[in-house]
């Protein structure tokens, strides 16, 4: 191998390596930072904390101006409300503590937006979609049944639980509505026209009604979520509706899966040299399943979020080829020693960011069980959903204390019990569904306090930048989430014909999943916590232009596809990628003329 391939091959360690250590050093700067904010007499702060409740950017209109102070860190000492929620204090940091180093201010705080988005993919990966292969197993879910209602979890999990820290945290929803039609914007769109553009002169056929299933219930899903942001608010009953669509997307493909299971179903992705474990679909229902093998493949649960895995070969055995076209075996054996010193520094720096998670999420899988974090885990989570109550709920120092002792006395009686029935050498093997829901549910924690904490970043960005915070949930925070589907299910489709009906159909009934449980789910949340009242949704064309847009690619991808035999083409693919510039230009620069009028105003 040459050097420059030596290279190459070395570059994602590297990559990783010096990437953890400025998330680090960003995360410590934050920690000081935060520490020194409280340590500081600030008005009124106390009687005016919002624990995780992301405040409206509004309440902080006038930081830029700061009429009548000398300058934002004036201001922000006078108006504690312009907190944007979260654990840190980023205009803070920013306008007080860098007010002379702006530009190292602004290299920190694009490095924690990295890290955030990071923390999010790999909790999915690493930690959620773990959990959720267990549950299936535990379950004994069909493979069908898995494939339309966990693993679609699994890999929208950053989408969906950013949108509802969105909804929950804020009196309007543009951020999480923004977000999650932006990212199906971008999935529909680039994700799909740049698949067409790699595939095109393999004439790979995609199938007719696979494809058509999937793009009517979407299109259906986009305008009844355009009807509700027409009316301009939901209720409970409203919200359940609108996930009910897909209850019955899944019902539907699930009863065709069993109404057909006898028929004679054609390989789509093989997994393994022998043929006891193939991933087989039906050809004329399209969807996944395994024949053989009740199980389904370990690489699809995190399919969407492995570029985010710090463990993402694990249980990948039967499938030698890895999507991001480079294996750690390769570069090991060019240069034993130098792997050795660099993977042990890799390991080390990635120990802050895996630590609190790893104590407080139960995880018991195999390759990665280890009996002290399992105790560990067991005994600290209540200590952190305690920690996480408290902050939320202020019920004075004598109620917080004794919550404290509660969870306390709660974390040591499940720890002793999880030390006395575990084993070192090997996971539980009887009563996997408490570590399994366990598991479930401290992921699910840890995905709010990050999104929670990225949702609030983005609000203080807005005000920084004097942006709308929902223009910077349609690009930042859609292009974040979306880049694990842009990289999986390109190099997916690259791996040939079975590849890119895969990768095809992930394309269009990701960003539906996210839709109508990302955005149902939220929307049931915030109206469900207004009742009886509904949930009053801003009026903004911003966001009906985003579903508009989404209706466009979609016809387009109905249009260009049938009339091609259904063979992906340069001129999908040109379309799809033309439609969304024009998309991204026109809503950047509405944005740009209406913050100009305001101005002027």
């Amino acid at each position: 191998m040459g050097h420059l391939e030596k290279i190459f091959h070395r570059k994602p360690i590297y990559f990783r390596g010096s990437f953890h250590a400025l998330c680090i050093l960003v995360f410590i700067v934050l920690c000081f930072n935060n520490w020194s904010y409280k340590k500081v007499d600030r008005v009124s702060l106390g009687s005016n904390f919002t624990g995780l409740k992301i405040t409206d950017p509004t309440d902080c209109s006038g930081l830029n101006q700061h009429k009548g102070f000398e300058n934002e860190c004036e201001y922000l000492k006078a108006n504690p409300q312009c907190k944007a929620g979260g654990f840190f204090y980023y205009l803070d940091f920013f306008y007080c503590d860098c007010q002379k180093f702006a530009p190292l201010a602004y290299i920190a705080l694009v490095i924690w937006l990295a890290t955030l988005f990071y923390l999010l993919g790999n909790t999915s990966a690493d930690y959620f979609c773990c959990c959720l292969e267990k549950l299936s197993n535990v379950l004994r879910l069909p493979p069908t049944v898995a494939g339309v209602t966990l693993l679609p979890l699994g890999n929208g999990a950053p989408d969906v639980f950013a949108s509802i820290a969105a909804f929950v945290g804020t009196d309007n929803a543009d951020v999480g509505l923004n977000s999650i039609s932006g990212g199906a914007v971008f999935i529909t769109c680039v994700v799909v026209g740049t698949i067409s553009l790699c595939v095109a002169d393999l004439g790979v056929t995609i199938d007719k009604k696979c494809f058509k299933r999937d793009v009517y219930t979407f299109m259906f899903a986009v305008l009844a979520l355009a009807v509700i942001l027409f009316i301009g608010e939901v209720n409970v009953g409203g919200a359940i509706a609108f996930v009910s669509i897909y209850v019955v997307y899944a019902t539907y493909v699930a009863a065709s899966e069993f109404l057909r299971k006898k028929e004679e179903y054609a390989p789509l992705l093989p997994l393994a040299n022998t043929s006891e474990d193939r991933l087989l679909v039906s050809e004329t229902d399209g969807v996944p399943h395994l024949v053989k093998s009740s199980k389904v493949p370990h690489w699809m649960w995190g399919a969407h979020v492995a570029m985010y895995s710090e463990v993402f070969n694990h249980g990948l055995e039967d499938n030698p080829k890895t999507p991001w076209g480079w294996t750690d075996e390769e570069t090991q054996s060019e240069d034993s020693c130098s792997w050795f010193s660099c993977s042990k520094l890799l390991t080390w720096l990635e120990f802050p960011l895996m630590l609190p998670r790893r104590l407080t999420i139960p995880i018991i899988d195999e390759e990665r069980w280890s009996k002290f974090y399992a105790v560990a885990s067991v005994t600290f989570a209540p200590l952190l959903l305690a920690f996480l109550w408290n902050r939320v709920y202020n019920g004075g120092q004598l109620g917080e204390d004794l919550i404290y002792i509660g969870s306390a006395v709660v974390g040591c009686f499940l720890g002793l019990g999880a030390f006395v029935s575990t084993k070192i050498d090997h996971p539980p093997q009887k009563m996997l569904l408490p570590w399994v829901l366990g598991g479930f549910f401290m992921s699910i924690i840890w995905f709010y306090m990050v999104a929670n904490e990225l949702v609030a970043l983005l609000v203080s960005l807005g005000l920084i930048f004097q942006v709308n915070s929902a223009i910077l949930a349609l690009t930042v925070l859609a292009w974040g989430n979306s880049m694990g589907d842009l990289m999986s299910n390109v190099a997916l489709a690259m791996n040939g014909a079975d590849g890119v009906q895969i990768a095809i159909s992930g394309c269009y009934a990701g960003p539906m999943f996210n839709t109508l449980i990302g955005l149902g789910v939220s929307m049931l949340i915030g109206s469900w916590s207004k009742r009886p009242n509904s949930y009053v949704i801003a009026r903004d064309s911003g966001l009906l232009c985003n579903l508009g847009f989404i209706i466009i690619g979609l016809v387009w991808a109905l249009v260009a596809l049938p009339r091609n035999q259904m063979r992906p083409s340069k001129l999908l693919g040109m379309g799809l990628i033309g439609i969304y510039l024009v998309f991204l230009c026109l809503r950047i620069g509405t944005a740009v003329v209406v913050g100009s009028l305001n101005e002027s105003n």
